[in-house]
């Protein structure tokens, strides 16, 4: 191979992968000056379909192997056996957390406090400076730790996840990780090992390969000597010996993980999402700001150090600095108890994202499936007077019981014990299966009466022409009929004849094969699947079975599970003349459909786009490599147990358990996560208003200066205790959930004006009256009293933080009960509120103690004008519900118009609901959004969206990703068990 300084050499092959088919073929190359992208140049070296004597010549390497020197010198060349991972400087994740626009107001608040806080004979507002940067300081550590935690979870779960495998090297045969070889090396594998590289087979003995992650498809292929065999692809019968000719990013799945690993990854919907917010609080913040500069300065004639005082109220209280590191914090802890009910998250923003899934688009095989044949006894024909207990017994005795394949396996599993298919006889004779004769045949002896018998299985049609012994036309016509009714029921049919041999002899000559029995062969549904299916619809998840099996195999599952059986071949897809009396158009059929069979990698993700772009969030769940790419278009893409890691690399969810149980409660904490958050959201937008308003029109109408450096506390202390709600008992919605902003910001407009009217109208009654001085308190001599600037700090802080106990509940707000900390957490905050309040003589903030008097004034004040909020909470509710009634994406089974098709396009494209990444729904992301993207950074070395942007970019040359299995192949093997331990240990 080449040294560094050849890299570039150029290739000159004689004739290319023409080079096939001759005993005495050469290349005419020199290997010494082959660059790695000449080797993998497939317009110049084909290694899938050479022969393998040029495929050993073109490696340098024989029978042999490698030697441990030449595995190291290539290594350096090819790199590892795996993808290649991306990793963060500690130091720009932390500064991250403060490079936001939320975070900008802040550091401009600092700004002012320092360089423009001075003048009139005062020093700059140290004060105010101090306690911004540890403000600052203090979200961007607990975010940093969360991140941290997370990404050395991920590194944890990756070294976890290390396969092994047996290779060649220096002539004698030893194990290693996986991630070690190199093209060129020789490896073995046996049965129920995992294929760890791209190969070609150089010794095959009766070798099965399970390609079910690849293709779909329940049977295991046939391997010879020169046959290619993908990563991750089980061997489920035989021994073989192969070379590596794939590693890493040397195959079509890492080169286009490379071509794309530059591109701009674009924003997620909850960066979106938190786009929008912060633009509505900077924006409300703007407005008053400016509306304060023209009445302080030009209209009241303030001096220039008291107007910047009051704009550094508006600029520090108003600004929600610690939304992002709530909402990090609450999808990291999230994730943490989703990978407790064994579903690990890859992509921590899918979370919200899965909270609002309406349709589940799931593959068939080893999903609804337990991708095991099995016979389905309660359906078996009989032609004699033979039993069906017999006809399975007689059948297993033709199958092998040792490295049986997937059909003998089912038959020997259907019997009470397997070891039946042994005891009682003894073997003479075995013929196995072979694809000429299409039958597996067995000779045995009776041990309790020593007759000789002979029983023989395979293909209907190949055993009828064998039957010569009770052979009618009567038979034969049921038989036919009994086949096609399997056929139509998508069962799998094996027939099963047998004779005697009076010879005794296992070669002898018979009586005759007779038709005894026909079995059904199917891939039964998972134990749970029925069930699982049943509580996603109760949650108003619609469940659609896309499958690359049979459409009558589809319909059968379909109606076992409860499904339906309105299914169609997928290529109707692309055949609109044929939907005239089906659908009105292909947007409605697939919105319609309860499943579709004959499915192509590209028809999986045509129908999760359509429905898309239909408004639904749609989730995809899958195993297989044909799955990647609608596992990577859909807004949560969900790989079960035992996925491929081409499926994994593309999910956003990988579940550890086997079935689709775990998704539901994936569904239930994704929604209690959701809850969380919008409850927070509404929270602080409300508290940004409450804070402008509030203490703008104070300025506006009574000329009130309130202490900037206590609005400063007041947001540490508000922020500390809504760390606390990432953990709060909140109740899931029964159906799906979406970020409605006008909702959100409408809440928060109402809730902010009555909590502003809450303290205007207690400033007019300390003003104009003297009813609380009835009461014992004492007087106050002006508007900017120091006391009173300590009686307005308690009653805004205890009616603002008193209203997350509001926006949390869909009730009454007695009727939900908070987490402990959230309860415990509030009051602490209200009590060290209450004692600044009673005792605090800080002179260089403005306060002096006002006393319990006064406290107790507030408090009483206050709980009087939270009681309302709830019913406020509940005209809101109204008022929307009804603006909200037709809004939705059309539904799910229910006939769709062209207008209806062309306005949730419409919606999907302007809507935030919608908003998604690269090649997900077009939309048109908000500038401000990237900057929301590291405090929810994707703890993941796989790009998201990987098969909808590749896809994307090789159409461009007529080619669409998955179009070709066997380009998708998988580059590791993972134990998804051992990343949940790791996960739900950190």
């Amino acid at each position: 191979m080449s040294t560094p300084a050849a890299e570039k050499e150029p290739v000159s092959p004689a004739s290319g992968p023409a080079h096939t088919g001759s005993e005495d073929m050469t290349l005419n190359v020199d290997p010494n000056t082959l660059t790695v992208d000449d080797l993998y140049d497939k317009d110049k070296f084909d290694l899938e379909t050479m022969d393998n004597k040029l495929v050993f010549q073109l490696l340098q390497c024989g029978p042999e192997g490698l030697t441990q020197s030449e595995a190291e010198a290539r290594i350096e060349k090819f790199g590892p056996n795996r993808l290649p991972e991306k990793k963060v400087n500690p130091l720009f994740l932390f500064l991250s957390f403060m490079w936001n626009p939320l975070s900008w107001v802040m550091e401009a608040a600092a700004i002012v406090a320092i360089a423009l806080s001075n003048g009139q004979g005062m020093p700059p507002d140290w004060q105010d400076f101090v306690g911004i940067v540890l403000l600052l300081l203090g979200n961007s550590c607990i975010g940093y730790y969360e991140e941290r935690g997370a990404g050395k979870a991920v590194e944890a779960l990756m070294a976890a996840l290390a396969p092994q495998c047996k290779v060649k090297r220096n002539g004698s045969w030893e194990t290693m990780e996986a991630a070690n070889l190199v093209p060129g090396d020789i490896i073995s594998i046996g049965i129920g090992d995992v294929v760890p590289a791209d190969s070609r087979m150089v010794v095959a003995n009766n070798v099965k390969i399970d390609q079910a992650a690849l293709t779909g498809e329940s049977l295991p292929v046939g391997k010879e000597p020169g046959d290619e065999v993908f990563s991750g692809s089980t061997v489920k019968q035989g021994e073989a010996e192969a070379i590596v000719i794939g590693t890493g990013l040397n195959t079509f799945f890492g080169r286009a993980a490379a071509l794309v690993a530059g591109a701009n990854e674009g924003m997620g919907h909850l960066q979106q999402v938190l786009a929008k917010i912060g633009n509505f609080c900077i924006c409300s913040i703007a407005i008053f700001l400016v509306a304060e500069i023209f009445v302080m300065y030009p209209g009241f004639r303030f001096r220039y150090r008291r107007g910047i005082n009051n704009l550094l109220v508006l600029l520090i209280g108003g600004i929600p600095i610690a939304m992002p590191t709530v909402l990090s914090v609450t999808l990291a802890i999230g994730a943490k108890q989703l990978a407790e009910h064994k579903a690990i998250v890859t992509r921590i923003s899918a979370i919200e994202e899965l909270a609002g899934v309406t349709i589940l688009c799931s593959d068939k095989t080893g999903t609804l499936t337990l991708n095991e044949l099995t016979i389905k006894t309660d359906s078996v024909k009989l032609y004699s007077e033979v039993s069906v207990d017999e006809v399975l017994l007689w059948s297993a005795y033709a199958s092998r019981t040792e490295n049986p394949d997937a059909i003998d396996k089912s038959i020997v599993g259907s019997l009470p014990d397997p070891a039946m298919a042994r005891d009682g006889i003894v073997e003479l004779d075995f013929v196995p299966f072979n694809p000429v004769d299409k039958r597996t045949q067995s000779t045995y002896r009776r041990n309790a009466d020593g007759a000789v018998h002979r029983v023989t299985k395979g293909m209907s049609q190949v055993i009828l022409e064998l039957c010569t012994r009770g052979m009618t036309s009567e038979v034969e016509s049921q038989l036919h009929a009994d086949v096609d009714e399997f056929a139509g029921r998508g069962l799998r049919a094996l027939a099963v004849a047998e004779e005697s041999v009076p010879s005794g002899e296992a070669d002898g000559e018979g009586t005759g094969f007779r038709l005894i029995g026909l079995l059904p062969i199917f891939d039964p549904p998972r134990h749970d699947t029925k069930e699982t299916i049943r509580r996603a619809i109760d949650l108003g998840v619609h469940v659609k079975m896309i499958t690359g099996d049979q459409l009558a195999i589809a319909k059968e599952t379909g109606n076992q599970l409860s499904m339906g059986s309105e299914m169609y071949q997928a290529s109707i897809l692309n055949k609109p003349d044929e939907l005239k009396g089906l659908a009105n158009s292909v947007d409605e059929l697939v919105l319609r459909a309860d499943g579709f069979a004959g499915v192509y990698p590209e028809h999986k993700y045509e129908i999760v786009e359509r429905l898309q772009n239909l408004g639904h969030m749609v989730a995809m769940t899958g195993d297989g490599v044909n799955d990647a790419p609608a596992l990577a278009k859909a807004n949560v893409g969900v790989a079960v147990a035992d996925a491929s890691d081409a499926a994994r690399s593309a999910a956003d969810i990988v579940l550890t358990e086997a079935g689709l149980s775990t998704i539901i409660e994936a569904f239930m904490h994704s929604r209690v996560i959701f809850q969380r958050m919008r409850n927070y959201s509404i929270y602080t937008c409300a508290v940004t208003i409450r804070v402008v308003t509030t203490f703008s029109i104070l300025v506006f109408a009574f000329k009130f200066d309130f202490p900037p450096f206590m609005v400063l506390i007041l947001a540490i202390i508000n922020d500390g205790t809504m760390m606390t709600i990432s953990t709060d008992r909140v109740s899931p919605s029964r159906l799906p959930n979406s970020w409605n902003l006008k909702e959100i910001f409408s809440y928060a407009i109402v809730y902010g004006c009555y909590l502003t009217l809450s303290t205007l109208i207690f400033f007019i009654v300390i003003d104009k009256t003297n009813f609380f001085q009835r009461h014992g308190c004492k007087a106050f001599t002006n508007h900017n009293d120091f006391s009173l600037h300590s009686v307005i700090y308690l009653q805004v802080s205890i009616l603002s933080q008193a209203l997350i106990f509001v926006t949390r509940a869909q009730g009454f707000f007695f009727t939900e009960r908070p987490s402990i900390f959230l309860m415990c957490a509030f009051v602490l905050a209200q009590l060290v509120a209450t004692m600044i309040t009673v005792y605090a003589n800080w002179g260089f903030t403005e306060i002096y103690g006002a006393g319990w008097h006064w406290a107790g004034a507030v408090w009483i004040w206050d709980i009087v004008w939270f009681v309302p909020l709830d019913f406020i909470k509940f005209g809101m509710a109204a008022i929307i519900e009804r603006f909200a009634a037709s809004s939705g994406p059309p539904t799910p089974g229910a006939p769709v118009s062209h207008e209806q098709v062309e306005l949730a396009r419409q919606r999907t494209r302007m809507s935030m609901e919608a908003a998604q990444s690269v090649n997900r729904i077009s939309t048109i992301p908000s500038r401000g959004a990237s900057y929301y993207a590291p405090n929810m950074h994707d703890h993941v070395s796989h790009r998201r969206n990987f098969g909808a942007r590749v896809k994307h970019m090789m159409t461009r040359t007529g080619k669409g990703l998955g179009m070709d299995n066997h380009e998708l192949r998988r580059l590791q093997s993972t134990q998804a068990q051992a990343a949940s331990r790791v996960l739900t240990n950190n």
